[in-house]
């Protein structure tokens, strides 16, 4: 059984129950409908007090992942998630059809900066090398999904971003250097918090969890076109591997 302490200077108690109920509803513990144990079970199974366990339901009320009913209880919302696969030929569009309307990506800004090792490694060039750097922001049916850091060579892919916001979408900016297709080479899956920035634009609250992919892809020729980082709200979306 894990032991959850409010230990100084790290993850205070009442998020680290958020996170875990959290983490019930994502790894399908608890369904839609399904009534929460009460805040006495929960105080409990924490070894916590009611009011620590009554401001991490507070803040998933908020996020709208329960709801309290008078004189019922609190109960999941919603848990139904988009599903996105990651294989190796990886489009978000294409990924989330019908499962959403309208799929969008926006450009937030792109910068030219010199490669870093991991990044020079990733996509098989030298240390130092131009880069465009572009974040990214991609939304289905309104909703934030994907907050994504993707760097790609400037030698190989001058005026890429320019290109981007005129086609909104990847595939078709690759299209336009005569990539006609390309693959997934590697995806790399790991879950953090959300950051303040990731949480702004999110559109998150406190504390929400991220799944974040690191990827590399290449084109039909096996050669490294794009090195990126995207992050998923674990609320909202499943990485199907």
């Amino acid at each position: 059984m894990t032991v959850f302490k409010d230990v100084s200077g790290g993850v205070a108690l009442w998020r680290q129950i958020a996170d875990s109920i959290r983490l019930d509803i994502v790894g399908g513990k608890l369904a839609t409908g399904d009534r929460l144990p009460t805040e006495a079970l929960l105080a409990q199974r924490f070894s916590a007090n009611r009011h620590t366990v009554r401001r991490a339901l507070a803040v998933l009320t908020e996020e709208g992942v329960v709801a309290a009913e008078q004189g019922r209880g609190t109960f999941v919302r919603s848990a139904r998630r988009l599903s996105y696969p990651i294989g190796k030929r990886t489009r978000f569009s294409e990924g989330l059809a019908g499962q959403a309307s309208v799929i969008t990506a926006q450009l937030l800004s792109s910068t030219i900066e010199n490669a870093s090792a991991a990044a020079a490694t990733a996509l098989d060039l030298k240390p130092g090398a131009k880069l465009i750097r572009m974040e990214t922001l991609s939304l289905a049916d309104g909703r934030p999904l994907s907050r994504a850091t993707t760097r790609l060579s400037y030698r190989a892919f001058p005026n890429f971003a320019a290109r981007f916001v005129e086609r909104g979408s990847y595939t078709l900016t690759f299209a336009s250097y005569g990539i006609a297709d390309y693959s997934r080479a590697s995806t790399r899956i790991s879950a953090r918090h959300a950051d303040v920035e990731e949480t702004k634009l999110l559109a998150l609250t406190p504390g929400a969890i991220l799944l974040v992919s690191e990827a590399v892809d290449v084109d039909g020729q096996g050669k490294p076109i794009s090195y990126g980082l995207s992050r998923f709200p674990a609320e909202r979306m499943e990485l199907v591997v």
